[in-house]
């Protein structure tokens, strides 16, 4: 080994070691990171960064048979060690690995950024021990985090990758739908290959990094940048707003359009972008960014709303009174009467809830490249939503939309902040303006920095039901959300917050009221629910609180008042079939009994030996609406076959884990009546996909799909009009040869009939959900399909050190249909997962929490037992009856676990996170004598 004494190294020296294998020379920096050697020097990008600080475990590689970070090793410390990465656990002959193949079946791999490091720690502990305890497996995974599984499919793969496997058995034609289908994207995740967007550049690209405001609030000056370039060999230019040669505004929304490519004269978070430097990689990499020639001005920050909505606050846009960025409204029957007139028989509730900034997390920090072709530019970055970032780009550049070209990236994780834009703009100017191709990877502190955030919300309620019959009679809501610097989705979850707060129950009288508004904090965006976990946290803690005081039994309060067909929702919609709500949670009503019977009888047990833990079960509901608040919401698919007998499938929906990649495919493979193995997937690609729309809202399986069922069935008529066969006949395609029942013709023939894409016989369909636009008080139907969910939390809580523990999950959701059960129960394990941080120790603080070592996710070791339960009452909108599952299964896990936790200490705390000092706090403020 080479000792590592400050300046006992030449500039490079030659390491040799053994790399899966094969012995190998490198002449390095010897300080240079084991990443950067492997993934840049050798073109071993399995093995993945998301922190350069060891956080994260994602670079996990085997130094000598031991797991390490390779972020954290210097280059010259594996001179005659052995290294194997994640591309090295395949046989020769491209054979997975037992383990790698456990990945696939179990559903292991979703986004696939964390799932190379999960290998080879998985790796190193199964050859220690071939067939571990849930126990070991945690403990072997604990320094790999993962944002999309929750863990539990990861160590179920472990655990069980020496076990006998059976044959696979691939669905015949027409079956897809319903059946657990390994991933089909999944082989190049658990090998290593997938290309996500710090995985691919030109080799002559120039590396931009982003200068960014240090302060919430102040003016700058630029100084004389040229003569700063000049003093840097190797720096090609220095980037400011007066280099965008189009509109220096960009935004989801478009007509709200604020956010600057570059600020100009005021910076507004910190984080705001003021300038971009672009050059030779070794050179940016070096460069410190404090030296630029930029003076600041700090300014006092409007940190709040209330701050921001005092009188005489100064604006951060100007047409935005007060800072309001914009409100929502649904109100609905006589509120003051349900709430304030004298009636003994009615009981009322009220309270309130806070919840703080929380991160999205993805493990892959944003990263891309852009390249200038002809008059037009090409980027290549991980995203959520290719087209609008085609139009927002389009804008920046002044290029008409078909001079830009969007090619995703795989995307490491999203959950909503990759619907904004992020390097796009900053390597597409690079590239435009040097005519070199240019590319950028976020730092772990700069994507925590610069990124959106789930809404701040402050929230406030009163809530009423009569004692005789347990009915729900009215509601008042108020909630106040901080939107930060520039709207992003402020105004979606505005509109979406008021259509949900009631919860997934009939409410006579109600009356919500929402508002979004600036403050000099970061941008909040989406981040999955669009602000209706926040208010889940308060609208079901409250039904608990109603249930005790009217003497209801808790589940059974929620399982009388849920909506039901027929039954108007607050804004009045009626649904005439779909509701799966009371499925949902009668479907609870067995594990409620058993653990409230095992709680009470733990609870006493623990009070007779003066133990201080006390067990808890917790239940909560949820709604939520599949795409956009009555908006139009379209999907369009495009399939087609060619004379080679490809059948290829335009898919220009983003999977970014929740297997989009494979739902869509199974639905169009039964919509043609052919096997799924037919398929040829052509990934999003705005110069050859459609619009599918963006991946949020959990709407792709329910728009996209019904899309995909459409264009399916197209093509099948097509092709049995061609054949001249009925409409039942069973198609079967080997090779050039296509036939219906006893009629076939060779594609090769069609060969000169041949469409511009290529394609002999084809279809393209779009669906767009019915939905009503809202009226000035939220009556009308915003969404076509709702998904329909219950959640279950056990907890355990130690009332002396306000440490809570979820040992079990029981999670039973309406789906409709369950097009694919394992992806499924990897999204509601993965809900669990994020619902779990919102609840307990995720908070997102500005200059404070801007490392994955400063802001704590869940660990494999915080994840409890999860049982999935799947309730099917199909939709008539959606592909094969399927509904929307992503968002809905973060929503109740919050509220169930925080209900959990008021069972087993007699306390309500409703201010998130509940970290163990809230809790004693609280605990300390309830006590008057007698413990709970």
């Amino acid at each position: 080994m080479i000792e590592t004494t400050p300046g006992a190294f030449p500039e490079t020296i030659p390491v040799t070691f053994t790399l899966n294998g094969r012995a190998v020379t490198v002449s390095v920096e010897p300080l240079r990171r084991l990443t950067e050697v492997l993934r840049e020097d050798l073109g071993l990008i399995g093995t993945k960064v998301g922190c350069d600080a060891g956080d994260c475990g994602a670079c996990t590689v085997l130094i000598d048979g031991a797991p390490v970070c390779a972020c954290m090793v210097p280059a010259g410390r594996v001179q005659g060690a052995e290294v194997e990465t994640v591309e090295g656990l395949s046989a020769p002959d491209g054979t997975l690995s037992a383990l790698q193949d456990a990945f696939l079946r179990y559903g292991a791999a979703q986004c696939g950024i964390c799932t190379p490091g999960m290998l080879m720690a998985a790796t190193a502990l199964l050859r220690r021990t071939p067939h571990p305890s849930e126990g070991q497996v945690i403990r072997a995974l604990g320094g790999v985090l993962c944002r999309c599984t929750g863990y539990r499919k990861i160590i179920a793969a472990v655990m069980h990758a020496n076990d006998p496997v059976p044959d696979a058995l691939e669905p015949p034609a027409g079956v897809a739908v319903g059946t657990r289908v390994d991933r089909l994207d999944g082989p190049p995740k658990v090998r290593g290959t997938d290309r996500f967007g710090a995985d691919a550049w030109p080799d002559d690209a120039l590396r931009v990094r982003v200068v960014r405001s240090p302060h919430a609030r102040a003016r700058f000056t630029v100084g004389d940048l040229d003569a700063f370039v000049a003093g840097h060999p190797g720096l090609v230019r220095v980037l400011t707003a007066a280099d965008v040669p189009g509109r220096n505004r960009f935004g989801v929304i478009p007509p709200l359009a604020d956010q600057p490519v570059f600020a100009e004269e005021e910076a507004r978070y910190r984080g705001d972008a003021v300038a971009a430097v672009v050059g030779e990689d070794a050179v940016v990499r070096a460069l410190d960014l404090a030296a630029l020639p930029i003076d600041w001005e700090p300014l006092a920050p409007l940190t709040s709303p209330a701050a921001a909505r005092a009188e005489g606050s100064p604006l951060l846009h100007a047409g935005r009174p007060g800072n309001v960025l914009a409100r929502g409204l649904v109100e609905t029957g006589s509120v003051l009467a349900a709430l304030f007139e004298p009636d003994p028989d009615i009981v009322r509730v009220a309270g309130h809830a806070t919840t703080p900034f929380v991160e999205h997390a993805p493990i892959e920090p944003e990263a891309g490249y852009a390249r200038r072709v002809g008059d037009g530019i090409e980027i290549v970055a991980c995203t959520q939503a290719p087209y609008m970032d085609r139009d927002d780009m389009a804008a920046i550049l002044g290029l008409p939309l078909e001079a830009v070209v969007i090619r995703p990236t795989a995307v490491g994780g999203g959950f909503g902040t990759k619907l904004d834009l992020s390097v796009q703009p900053f390597v597409a100017l690079a590239a435009w303006v040097t005519g070199r191709p240019a590319r950028m990877v976020y730092s772990r502190g700069e994507s925590m920095r610069a990124t959106t955030k789930r809404h701040p919300a402050r929230l406030s309620a009163r809530v009423a039901a009569r004692r005789s019959t347990g009915r729900l009679v009215g509601m008042d809501f108020e909630g106040t959300f901080d939107t930060g610097a520039y709207a992003s989705w402020g105004p979606t979850v505005a509109n979406r917050v008021p259509v949900h707060a009631s919860g997934p129950y009939h409410m006579p009288a109600y009356r919500a009221a929402s508002v979004a508004v600036h403050t000099h904090n970061p941008p909040s965006g989406a981040f999955r629910g669009f602000g209706v976990p926040q208010t889940a946290v308060l609208q079901e803690t409250l039904f608990d609180e109603l249930a005790d005081a009217i003497g209801f039994d808790r589940l059974a309060f929620r399982i009388v008042n849920a909506l039901q067909v027929g039954t108007p929702t607050v804004t009045g919609q009626v649904f005439t079939q779909g509701v799966g709500i009371r499925a949902c949670l009668e479907a609870l009503s067995d594990d409620w009994v058993r653990s409230r019977a095992e709680a009470a009888g733990f609870n006493a047990s623990a009070r007779r030996d003066g133990r201080p833990e006390r067990r808890g079960v917790g239940v909560a509901g949820m709604w939520y609406g599949c795409g956009n608040t009555a908006l139009p919401n379209p999907s369009t698919i495009r399939v087609g076959l060619r004379a080679d007998g490809t059948l290829c499938l335009h898919q220009g929906a983003v999977d970014i884990g929740q297997g989009s990649n494979t739902v869509i495919a199974q639905i169009c493979a039964d919509a043609l009546g052919l096997p799924l193995d037919r398929i040829t997937r052509v990934a999003a690609d705005t110069d050859i996909t459609p619009d599918a729309g963006k991946t949020s809202a959990s709407r792709q399986t329910f728009v996209t799909g019904k899309a995909a069922l459409l264009a399916g069935q197209a093509l099948r008529s097509t092709i049995l009009r061609r054949l001249n066969a009925p409409a039942d006949a069973r198609l079967h395609l080997d090779g050039t040869r296509l036939s219906a029942g006893d009629r076939a013709l060779d594609l090769r023939t069609l060969a000169d009939e041949a469409d511009a894409r290529g394609y002999v016989l084809a279809a393209a369909e779009t669906f767009d959900p019915p939905t009503l636009p809202l009226d000035a008080k939220g009556q009308g139907e915003p969404y076509a399909a709702f998904g329909w969910g219950a959640h279950l939390a056990e907890v355990r809580v130690d009332l002396e050190l306000g440490r809570v523990i979820v040992d079990r999950m029981t999670c039973a959701h309406d789906v409709g249909r369950a097009v694919n059960p394992t992806l499924i129960e990897g999204q509601v394990e993965g809900g669990v997962a994020q619902g779990l941080g919102l609840a307990l120790m995720e908070a997102y603080i500005p200059g404070r929490s801007e490392t994955l070592h400063d802001y704590l996710i869940p660990t494999a070791g915080d994840m409890p037992e999860i049982r999935t339960i799947l309730v099917e009452d199909p939709d008539a909108h959606g592909p094969y009856g399927a509904k929307g599952i992503g968002e809905q299964v973060l929503i109740p896990t919050a509220p169930a676990i925080l209900n959990a936790i008021r069972d087993a200490t007699g306390v309500t705390v409703r201010d998130l996170p509940v970290t163990p000092d809230r809790l004693r706090a609280a605990l300390a403020r309830a006590q008057a004598g007698t413990r709970p």
